[in-house]
């Protein structure tokens, strides 16, 4: 079976990013035993990567290189901003163990989508968070291997996403 729409496909691999001064670093591995199942064609995953997948059969290797722009796009200053401490505060307290840096916190945009910003400072000002991807301006590369192929459950592409090994979701 091939990697094509409306497949469900399930991939190990390595990626390593490089931020443009460092060369390439580890960033993360996805295990054989653990691999990640992804709706194909979906919008879940870039196009790049997909590009890379198509048309191969379970037990294929694939590697992509994506620049920055194919991934998560540039670092924006923009996406930086202070939030006044009050504003974490819960039952009259502010929230001691929330405000921490490095601690990720996810958030509502003005068009109440969710958002994920990251402590990064905290002073007299307030709470300085950062809403960029962590990847944002990074090259990414990819090496793996296809694990499994399978055809997406009417579900799975009802709710444009993969429900893992044998199509049941697994909430975590």
């Amino acid at each position: 079976m091939k990697v094509e729409k409306n497949k469900v496909v399930a991939v190990c691999y390595d990626l390593k990013v490089d931020d443009g001064e460092t060369g390439m670093v580890p960033h993360e591995t996805v295990p054989e035993d653990k691999p990640f199942y992804f709706l194909f064609n979906a919008g879940e995953v870039f196009p790049k990567f997909e590009d890379a997948l198509l048309g191969k059969s379970a037990g294929d290797a694939f590697s992509a290189d994506l620049s920055f722009d194919e991934a998560y796009g540039d670092y924006m200053e923009e996406r930086k901003t202070v939030i006044p401490k009050s504003n974490f505060k819960e039952k009259g307290k502010v929230n001691k163990d929330m405000l921490r840096i490095g601690n990720v916190i996810p958030m509502q945009d003005n068009k109440r989508g969710q958002i994920r910003g990251e402590i990064t400072k905290i002073d007299y000002k307030g709470v300085h968070m950062d809403f960029n991807p962590p990847l944002a301006g990074y090259d990414l590369s990819f090496k793996g291997k296809i694990i499994a192929v399978r055809d997406a459950l009417p579900v799975e592409i009802e709710h444009g996403h993969a429900h893992g090994p044998d199509g049941h979701h697994h909430h975590h």
